[in-house]
């Protein structure tokens, strides 16, 4: 049996027994062999716009699963998929720009599933932007750790897919009127709900990247780089306050 790593296993806590599931841009494919391995996924997808990760993601499969033949899938994004095929999309590992450009190829075809799974690799809060604009919903959201980097994992699903969802079950549902200020985008009002025990570190590591910033600009003489600073100082004001709002918790 498949012993996933945290990241994975988190991601796998977001998806409901029962329901079907596409890993899109796969890689290994530990974590749809997991899902089937324990009975969460009758059916399972994994799709990658490579060779490698397939190839890799078969090895796997003869190791773990010999006698069973999994939906192995060559190409980009969402394209090898039909309209509701699957209930959960997960797009996992993948930059925050990457995955816009995947969902909005074809939107019609992204509001077709029930919901997703996000864990993009860098520009989250532009994800969630977008996602706000179209037409999404933010049910949940959690961090995990792994190595140097706490990564955001959360549940978007698109509005007309609400009805399949047991909202009742989310204390907060995000859509783009509970966003007031760009760090709600970057820091989730749901991760002060759940009080999540990694959200302090979270908040602080992005104070020191600010910070680490701000030295390297902050005795410039260039005028671009001046405004640049007070947007920087201006931040770490407002990560300081979610900060504060962290420990209180």
């Amino acid at each position: 049996m498949i012993k996933l790593t945290d990241r994975l296993q988190k991601i796998a806590d977001f998806i409901d027994k029962g329901e079907t599931m596409a890993d899109i841009g796969t890689d290994h494919g530990f974590l749809p062999i997991y899902l089937w391995q324990n009975n969460i996924c009758p059916h399972v997808i994994l799709s990658d716009i490579n060779k490698g990760p397939l190839e890799k993601a078969d090895n796997n499969i003869n190791i773990y699963c010999p006698d069973n033949s999994f939906d192995v899938r060559l190409g980009s994004g969402l394209e090898k998929l039909e309209l509701r095929e699957v209930d959960d999309i997960v797009i996992a590992g993948m930059g925050g720009l990457l995955i816009i450009n995947i969902l909005s190829s074809d939107v019609n075809k992204s509001k077709s599933y029930k919901k997703f799974i996000f864990q993009p690799r860098n520009a989250p809060e532009k994800l969630k932007k977008w996602l706000l604009e179209n037409g999404f919903y933010i049910l949940d959201s959690c961090l995990v750790r792994e190595g140097k980097y706490i990564w955001e994992i959360f549940l978007a699903v698109p509005e007309n897919q609400l009805m399949y969802n047991n909202i009742n079950n989310f204390k907060i549902v995000l859509n783009k009127d509970k966003i007031t200020d760009p760090i709600d985008l970057e820091i989730s009002s749901i991760l002060y709900e759940k009080k999540d025990p990694l959200l302090v570190d979270f908040i602080k590591n992005k104070i020191k990247i600010e910070e680490k910033i701000l030295n390297a600009i902050s005795n410039s003489k260039n005028i671009k780089n001046k405004d640049k600073v007070n947007k920087i100082k201006e931040r770490i004001v407002k990560l300081e306050f979610a900060l504060k709002k962290a420990y209180e918790i």
